[in-house]
């Protein structure tokens, strides 16, 4: 059963629900969100029990985009090229040239059930909830522009394949973010955090090619490919020693030989570099490089590679997050430290990308409780996260923290010097 209400009481805020509502924006988006609950409790859960690897939510897909053409939304595609599960739904003003984006995900991950080979498809990383807490914000959005006659539009993105392709980053280079003045959204947690540490990354694909030999008769007459890949492996795990507790290069190898008699003629091998700015990427990079050229020189191998892939990191728009931090403050929660919040590292994420090119932010939100306590297991990408995204307790932080989103477009719409604030902060940043 779904809780009535997504507010939280704390010692420190007795009066959570008086304080949250007595703002007419606020309260007409409380409105508008808990009227659509149980709807947004259906949509999410469908998801969750129809998880779809990216490319493929075409389940998803069609589950969103027809509730939003339902709520009296535009549905579009985007310009990106091959992306057919992508949509951008529009409400509002169309004549306004101020428009709120937000954004929202749906595609599932691949996941190893414990103590067996095999591979499950999940929301382990909660994406059923990302999927609704953007419809949510825009149905506040919505609701609130209507009632009060907001000049202002907005834009929800679906955005598939945050987890391989990367969606963001097509639909970015489509233009279909074009003339977008602040884009936002949230992502489940097993905490509470604003100022999110996601990581700058790049990925290689490097292949070797060496020379087959039977591995018993004539080892002599072959070119090891798969030392080669050994020897980027083991260059690699002595690099991290001068690398910074920050900095992450990790990989496999896709492909190690063809048989155990034979030497290896072809490896293939698959890495990411992840640092807390581009900057340090690239130069991991340079060093990852060397490590590749030096395999093939010492092993006699030929060496192919490539980097794809680039994701940036968060930049957080402090204008926007405070405004955020706000809203939530009134319903009840309460933010550790900025420098307590920026020591837990996280992932990487395609909506990097967008905040380098918009103001923007991408506020976790813990989907373990409601009291701001971290949890300590069951993190991202876990079985456990993926079942703690269907309780009642992750929608209800879902909805909680949609709300304050949607408050925070809204002071974008009412205060233009506000609005002029997030911009400049952005246009002054330091990449």
């Amino acid at each position: 059963m779904v809780q009535s209400r997504s507010t939280t009481t704390t010692a420190t805020t007795p009066n959570v629900e008086t304080a949250w509502l007595s703002n007419k924006y606020a309260k007409c988006i409380d409105e508008a969100i808990e009227a659509a609950s149980q709807e947004l409790r259906t949509l999410s859960l469908k998801i969750h029990e129809n998880p779809e690897l990216g490319l493929k939510e075409f389940k998803a897909h069609a589950w969103l985009t027809e509730y939003l053409s339902s709520k009296g939304f535009t549905v579009g595609k985007s310009a990106a090229p091959g992306l057919e599960t992508a949509f951008i739904a529009q409400a509002g003003d169309s004549t306004s040239k101020l428009v709120i984006g937000l954004c929202s995900e749906y595609d599932a991950l691949p996941l190893s059930k414990p103590g067996s080979k095999e591979h499950t498809t999940s929301h382990a990383c909660a994406h059923n909830l990302i999927a609704i807490s953007g419809v949510a914000a825009a149905l506040g959005l919505q609701a609130v522009i209507r009632k009060f006659n907001l000049p202002a539009q907005i834009k929800l993105f679906g955005t598939p394949s945050e987890e391989q392709d990367y969606g963001k980053v097509t639909m970015l280079n489509a233009g279909d973010f074009d003339g977008v003045d602040v884009c936002m959204m949230l992502h489940g947690a097993n905490a509470d955090v604003i100022y999110t540490p996601f990581l700058a990354l790049e990925k290689a694909t490097v292949e070797f090619f060496g020379k087959a030999s039977h591995a018993s008769t004539t080892p002599w007459e072959g070119i090891n490919a798969l030392d080669a890949a050994m020897q980027v492996y083991t260059g690699i795990a002595l690099m991290r020693q001068q690398m910074k507790p920050d900095q992450r290069v990790h990989g496999i190898i896709e492909v190690g030989g063809q048989a155990s008699n034979i030497i290896p003629q072809y490896t293939k091998s698959l890495y990411r570099v992840r640092a807390p700015k581009d900057a340090q990427v690239q130069e991991l990079k340079r060093k990852v490089n060397a490590i590749f050229k030096a395999a093939a020189k010492s092993t006699g191998c030929e060496v192919k590679f490539h980097w794809d892939g680039h994701l940036q990191d968060i930049l957080t728009n402090e204008q926007l997050v405070v405004r955020f931090e706000k809203w939530m403050n009134s319903q009840g929660l309460r933010y550790a430290s900025k420098a307590q919040q920026q020591s837990k590292l996280s992932g990487s994420t395609d909506m990097g990308n967008i905040t380098h090119a918009i103001p923007g932010i991408h506020p976790m939100f813990n989907i373990m409780n409601l009291e701001g306590v971290d949890a300590l297991s069951g993190g991202l990408h876990t079985i456990e996260f993926a079942a703690a995204a269907a309780t009642t307790v992750a929608h209800t932080a879902t909805l909680r923290a949609s709300k304050a989103l949607a408050m925070t477009g809204v002071e974008c719409i009412l205060d233009p010097e506000f609005l002029q604030r997030v911009k400049q902060e952005f246009e002054s940043r330091d990449d």
